[in-house]
C-alpha cells in the first residue's frame, strides 16, 4: 500500500492487466492470419475461449460470404504494410461460436517491430448488434 491507502501499481504488467479486463475484444493475428492474442473481451463477444482461438485461423469469426473479401484485404495489408481502413471504425458482420450473427465495430492496426517489419494485424472490436438491430427496426 502507498501513502494514499491504495495498492501500488505493478507497472511491468499494467498493459496485460488492462488487456485482460477490457470488455472490448482485442485480437492479434500474425502475418499468416493465425490468432496469437485473444483477450477476455473477445471470449465474451465471440464465444471462443483463448485456448480455442489462439493458434486458429482468424477467419473463424468471419461469415462465409465475407471470407474472400476478408482474405484479400488481410493479404493486401500484410503485403503493403498499410491498412485502407486506418483511423476508421468499421461496422461489419462476425460469427459467434454458436452460430449467432453479430455486428461488430472494429478498428484495425498493424503491429510492427522497431525496424518496421510487420509482426501482425490487430483489431479492437465492440459488439454493436443490439444498437444496429434497433437502427434497422427504426428505419422500417
Amino acid at each position: 500500500m502507498n501513502s494514499t491507502g491504495c495498492a501500488d501499481l505493478d507497472t511491468a504488467n499494467l498493459g496485460a492487466m488492462i488487456l485482460d479486463e477490457m470488455l472490448d475484444a482485442v485480437i492479434l493475428a500474425d502475418p499468416d492470419g493465425v490468432i496469437r492474442l485473444w483477450n477476455r473481451g473477445a471470449e465474451v463477444i465471440f464465444g471462443y475461449s483463448s485456448a480455442e482461438a489462439i493458434g486458429a485461423p482468424l477467419d473463424m469469426i468471419v461469415p462465409q460470404r465475407l471470407k474472400l473479401a476478408h482474405s484479400i484485404g488481410f493479404r493486401n495489408a500484410v503485403r503493403s504494410g498499410h491498412l485502407k481502413t486506418h483511423g476508421e471504425v468499421m461496422t461489419t458482420r462476425a460469427n459467434h461460436k454458436y452460430g449467432c450473427r453479430l455486428y461488430v465495430d472494429f478498428s484495425f492496426g498493424l503491429l510492427k517491430d522497431e525496424g518496421g517489419a510487420l509482426l501482425g494485424v490487430f483489431a479492437v472490436g465492440r459488439d454493436v448488434t443490439v444498437r444496429h438491430m434497433e437502427q434497422i427496426a427504426m428505419a422500417n
